[in-house]
C-alpha cells in the first residue's frame, strides 16, 4: 500500500499507545520551513513498533517526539538529496527514551539519524550513507549505545555533542571526505567508550574537542588524512591497542602538552626494536609529527607534504625533539598490528 503526501502534507500522525506500522510505502512528504512534516510522526505516547516500511522523498522520515519504549526496525528511507535548508532528517528523536533503532537504511537526508534529548536508547545494525550533513548527529542524549552501524560517504560521519556516557562499538566510519569532514566528532562530552570501530578513508577519523575521559581501544584507523585529532581541551583520555596504518598523520594536536595517554598501539611508521621479543617496542614512539604541528598552525603548508624539506625536518625533530608534544608518547608500541584486517565495504 502506498500513502502519498503529494509534496503538500504530513502523511501519518500517531498519538495512541502500542501502535504498529508495518509494510507500508510512504511517498512525497510536504516541505515546510515552519513545520517538521514527516512520513510517520509519533507524538507523546509509548510502545510503538515501526518496521519494514519504505519512505521515498520524505522531508522528515520517521519522527518520534516525547516517546518511550518504541522500536524502529528494518525501514528503508530515501531522501531527495536537497540542501540542508530544504532537507529534514531520516529518523529523528526528540525528548524520547528507551528507543531501539535496528537495521534501518537511510540516505539522502540532512542527517541520517538525529537525536536531541534522547536517553537510554540503542542504535544497532543501521546503514546511514550519502546524507547531506551527518550520518548520525546527537546532542544532550546520555547513556546511549551504538553498535554495528555503517556511516559512509556523508558530509561528515557522526557528531556527538554535550552528552555523557555514550558507547560506540563495532561501527564503520568510512569515506567521509571534505575540508571539514570527519568520521567521528566528540564535542564537549564525558566518559565516551569507543571500542572495535573502523575508521577508513576519512579526511579525519576521530576528532576530540572538549572530551573528557575517552576510552578508545581496539580500533583500526586506516588510510585517513588525520587518524586522530586531540584538541587541547580534551583531557584524561586513554588510547590502547589501536592500529594506525596508512594514515597521512596518525595523531595531531594543537597543544604542546597533553593529558591523554597512549599505550600498546600499533603504528606502521614505528622504527624501534623489540630485543626481548615480547611483541612491544623497547623505544617509545612519538606519534605527533612535526609537520602535523606546522600544518595545524598554517594549513597551506600541507602542499609541502611529499617534499624533501618535510623529510629533513622530521629527521631533525626525531633526533632533537623541540616542537612536538613531549607528553604525548606511546612508551611501548606494538610491533605488529593488534587486529586482523577486515572488510571496509558493506553491500
Amino acid at each position: 500500500p502506498v500513502l502519498d503526501g503529494e509534496h503538500a502534507r504530513q502523511i501519518m500522525s500517531i498519538t495512541a499507545p502500542d501502535v504498529t506500522v508495518h509494510g507500508l510505502a510512504f511517498r512525497n512528504v510536504g516541505v515546510a520551513s515552519t513545520e517538521d512534516m514527516a512520513a510517520i510522526k509519533v507524538i507523546d505516547t509509548h510502545g510503538c513498533v515501526i518496521e519494514d516500511n519504505e519512505v521515498d522523498d520524505g522531508f522528515f522520515g520517521i519522527y518520534l517526539q516525547g516517546v518511550t519504549d518504541c522500536v524502529v526496525a528494518r525501514n528503508v528511507l530515501r531522501g531527495a538529496h536537497r540542501d540542508e535548508t530544504h532537507s529534514g532528517n531520516g529518523i529523528q528523536l526528540w525528548n524520547s527514551s528507551r528507543i531501539r533503532l535496528l537495521d534501518n537504511r537511510i540516505s539522502g537526508h540532512r542527517d541520517g539519524i538525529y537525536f536531541e534529548f534522547a536517553h537510554g536508547s540503542t542504535v544497532s545494525g543501521n546503514v546511514s550513507e550519502g546524507n547531506v550533513r551527518y550520518g548520525l548527529h546527537f546532542m544532550y542524549s546520555d547513556d546511549c549505545h551504538y553498535s554495528r552501524n555503517v556511516f559512509r560517504r556523508n558530509g561528515s560521519g557522526v557528531a556527538v555533542m554535550y552528552t555523557k556516557r555514550v558507547t560506540m562499538e563495532d561501527n564503520l566510519f568510512a569515506s567521509n571526505w571534505g575540508a571539514a569532514s570527519y568520521g567521528l566528532l566528540l564535542k564537549e562530552i564525558a566518559d565516551p567508550v569507543i571500542v572495535r570501530n573502523r575508521f577508513v578513508h576519512n579526511t579525519t577519523g576521530l576528532v576530540a574537542d572538549g572530551a573528557t575521559r575517552i576510552v578508545a581501544r581496539d580500533n583500526r584507523f586506516v588510510e585517513n588524512g588525520w587518524a586522530v585529532k586531540l584538541m587541547a581541551s580534551t583531557t584524561n583520555g586513554s588510547f590502547t591497542s589501536n592500529d594506525f596504518s596508512g594514515n597521512t598523520f596518525d595523531v595531531s594536536t594543537n597543544s604542546r602538552e597533553s593529558e591523554n595517554t597512549f599505550s600498546g598501539n600499533y603504528f606502521d611508521d614505528y622504527a624501534g626494536y623489540d630485543l626481548n621479543h615480547d611483541g612491544f617496542g623497547d623505544v617509545p614512539h612519538h606519534p605527533v609529527q612535526l609537520f602535523s604541528v606546522i600544518v595545524e598552525r598554517n594549513s597551506p603548508a600541507l602542499i609541502l607534504l611529499r617534499s624533501v624539506f618535510v623529510g629533513l625536518i622530521e629527521t631533525a625533530e626525531r633526533v632533537l625533539p623541540s616542537l612536538t608534544p613531549t607528553t604525548l608518547v606511546d612508551p611501548h608500541p606494538a610491533m605488529h598490528p593488534m587486529h586482523a584486517a577486515s572488510p571496509t565495504r558493506v553491500p
